[in-house]
């Protein structure tokens, strides 16, 4: 069953959405590593699933610049409307951005 994130994100409102995000990402991410065994990606692309990032500190990297690009197009100090949604946000990002 594939999870589609950008859909579940749209709906991450309050805390308890943000951990049932949280809890997807984790699984997109497990599914992900099972096809890498099976039927490894090419080194020139993103792996299975989309995943560009596939250790924790390239994941975190990736989440970090992705939020500082981001922040460039908002003014400075301009309030978030759904601080769980962006968070949610960054941390696809960590999937996706190089």
């Amino acid at each position: 069953m594939s999870i589609d994130l950008d859909e579940l994100l749209e709906r991450v409102n309050d805390e308890q959405s943000f951990i049932e995000f949280i809890e997807a990402l984790g699984s997109d991410f497990a599914s992900a590593r099972v096809l890498e065994e099976t039927t490894p990606s090419s080194p020139y692309g993103p792996g299975a699933l989309g995943w560009e990032n596939g250790s924790i500190d390239t994941f975190f990297d990736a989440a970090t610049e992705w939020a500082t690009a981001s922040t460039r197009s908002f003014p400075p100090n301009a309030p978030v409307s759904n601080v769980w949604q962006r968070c949610a946000s960054i941390l696809l990002a960590g999937k996706f951005y190089e």
